[in-house]
């Protein structure tokens, strides 16, 4: 999803920036002190040295997600099944004399 800024002006919604989108493409508009945004807005991202060791450093202090045998059981149940699918879809729309 790509959010697009706009301010509202007597009355109406005005876009920042133009965009290109289809016409009559449906839109929600919402304040934007009601949008959660999690993480860090762009004006806090670097790409500076500094920057990237703070990120590493940051992902490696996560800690690791802790499931029960049950879940994880289910989990990789989940992941064959989907694997199984994908390779069958993939089956179905190779070409016959594709080994």
């Amino acid at each position: 999803m790509t959010m697009i800024r706009a301010h509202w002006n007597d009355g109406q919604v005005v876009l920042d920036e133009p965009v290109t989108l289809e016409e009559g493409r449906r839109l929600y508009v919402m304040p934007a002190e009601e949008i959660a945004i999690e993480g860090m807005t762009e004006e806090e991202q670097g790409d500076d040295p500094e920057s990237i060791e703070r990120w590493i450093a940051e992902c490696e202090a996560i800690p690791p997600l802790e499931m029960s045998a049950e879940d994880e059981a289910a989990m990789n149940a989940w992941n064959q099944r989907m694997k199984e699918y994908d390779l069958e879809k993939q089956r179905k729309e190779w070409p016959k004399d594709t080994p």
